[in-house]
């Protein structure tokens, strides 16, 4: 998988493939908010789906967000990788117990294996319900979470208990955090209100945070003595109060909540919140064996899903070649293959596989799409005059997709793009597409960076400031939070309706108040994917 706009590579690790997916059955089930392959047993595989559900709908119910049903693409997509061994092959290190990167129609979480074990989760499990709840919250509100409550509260539903009567349990001891909960230099709530004061007394190492971020959510969230006081620290917060400043406005005195936090480590018991079976929403589940050369397919697909280079991507190619010419008829195998050659660099090839695969199976998705990257590389190279026609010949595949699949990000997105490339200004509805492509995939921060950039080029800065803002909060944010700050100080100087271009150079991002060369391609922008040690 490799995007030439907006996805950049998780890892840059040695091609390693996983040696026991090619002889293991595969399955893939899908749901309303999941789509998850694994070589496991259908019992395994059904429970695992159906608590994912319930662990959704329990969101819901507790934080009071009411989602519609994600478009079919924009579902996260779990992949099953294996054992220790096989996830520290794919992530490059030892430390990683699974990830998920976030995108449009592509989010992908990797994580060990299916743990269905009763009582508290098992450490893979917590891994995926925390990053899932990551998403949840920013797939349900835009509003700029701080770090600290943003990470409390992923810790918060993190440690789940899938009972067996159907019930859930949440907000449980995170016992997988004990050592920092109470450890002998915690991390105070000054640290964790605020980012600078963490950074200057501990430096790189926050060792703590995670846990004391949990402690802090945990016991405003039960706490009688101060109900309504995380509710009116997010009030203040969306009045533009900084987050240390609301905090001593809504908790008080900071270092009387410092001592409290230590009692409440030391408590026999904690609370938690029981959500009954019958309060939970049902999901139907559609469970599927691969056949014999897409299961045979899966190790290499994994490793692709997680990001290739150009190199690792050659390499990869030779092994998908192999399987393809074994499976020449089955369009999951020829879909995988569509996209190998694209990361691979070869656009034909890439076009050709994909359009087997579309002719043995149009339901497909992901034929469209390789299709329709490599028709777009293939015009960036075009010159004029038939540049044109060239861009308009690669939004036929997307334009396909888009009357399959309505709501699928990727169309809106490349029609954008397409007036971008062909050096045009986009019109009006173009600009709606991709505006609308970010309110269904609002969890890919590197999007928002591209609406942004085009709300400002309009005159809009106040609209381009709120989209953002939620980047700055971004905890995973990497470079792009620190872009997205520079932006709005490059914002606040202009006036609104005064449009305004923002580059990224080598010496410095600057305002542009002229015409913009609508053919330079736009900057590309991604988050950090989250690792959880």
């Amino acid at each position: 998988m490799n995007f030439r706009f907006f996805f950049a590579l998780f890892l840059a690790a040695t091609v390693t493939c996983l040696p026991s997916a090619a002889q293991a059955d595969w399955y893939e089930a899908q749901s309303e908010h999941f789509v998850i392959y694994a070589d496991d047993s259908e019992k395994d595989i059904l429970r695992f789906t159906e608590n994912l559900e319930r662990y959704h709908s329990a969101m819901e119910i507790l934080l009071g967000r009411d989602l519609s049903n994600p478009s079919p693409s924009n579902r996260v997509t779990i992949f099953v990788v294996g054992d220790d061994k096989d996830m520290s092959n794919l992530s490059g290190s030892r430390a990683i117990g699974g990830f998920y990167i976030p995108r449009a129609g592509a989010s992908r979480a990797f994580v060990q294996e299916i743990r269905n074990q009763n009582g508290y989760p098992h450490r893979s499990t917590i891994i995926l319900l925390h990053e899932y709840a990551h998403h949840f919250l920013i797939s349900s509100s835009r509003f700029a979470m701080p770090r600290w409550m943003s990470e409390g509260m992923a810790e918060f539903f993190a440690a789940a208990t899938f009972e067996g009567d159907g019930s859930l349990l949440i907000g449980r001891y995170a016992q997988h955090r004990q050592w920092e909960v109470g450890g002998p230099v915690p991390v105070s709530v000054q640290e964790l209100l605020d980012p600078e004061v963490l950074r200057k007394n501990r430096g790189p190492n926050d060792n703590g945070f995670y846990g004391r971020a949990w402690l802090l959510f945990h016991y405003l969230t039960f706490s009688e003595d101060r109900s309504g006081q995380l509710e009116e620290y997010q009030r203040r917060l969306a009045q533009g109060e900084s987050s240390l400043d609301a905090g001593k406005r809504a908790f008080g005195d900071l270092e009387k909540l410092d001592t409290e936090l230590s009692a409440y480590s030391r408590a026999p018991t904690m609370k938690a919140e029981r959500v009954p079976a019958e309060k939970l929403s049902k999901s139907s589940i559609n469970l599927r064996k691969l056949p014999d050369g897409e299961a045979r397919m899966m190790q290499f697909r994994i490793v692709s899903q997680r990001g290739v280079d150009r190199e690792q991507a050659t390499e990869l190619l030779e092994d998908v070649r192999k399987v393809a010419k074994k499976y020449p008829d089955d369009p999951g195998v020829l879909s995988a293959l569509a996209e190998a050659e694209y990361d691979a660099g070869n656009d034909l090839e890439a076009v050709a596989a994909a359009d087997r695969a579309i002719a043995l199976d149009p339901t497909r998705v992901n034929p469209y799409v390789q299709k329709g990257f490599a028709l777009f590389r293939q015009a960036d190279a075009v010159d004029e005059p038939d540049r044109e026609s060239a861009y308009d010949k690669a939004m036929k595949p997307f334009s396909a997709l888009n009357a399959r699949e309505n709501d699928h990000p990727l169309p809106l997105i490349f029609y954008y793009r397409s007036f971008v490339e062909k050096g045009e200004e986009p019109t009006e509805q173009a600009k709606t597409a991709l505006e609308m492509a970010a309110r269904l995939a609002p969890f890919d921060q590197g999007l928002w960076m591209q609406v942004a950039m085009m709300q400002a080029e309009e005159g809009k800065i106040a609209l381009a400031k709120d989209s953002l803002r939620p980047l700055i909060a971004n905890p995973h944010g990497g470079s792009q939070v620190e872009f997205a700050r520079r932006f709005i100080d490059i914002l606040d100087q202009a006036k609104e309706g005064e449009r305004v271009y923002f580059r990224i150079s080598d010496d410095d991002a600057a305002i542009d108040t002229g015409e913009a060369d609508t053919g330079d391609e736009a900057e590309s922008f991604r988050p950090e994917n989250e690792r959880l040690d």
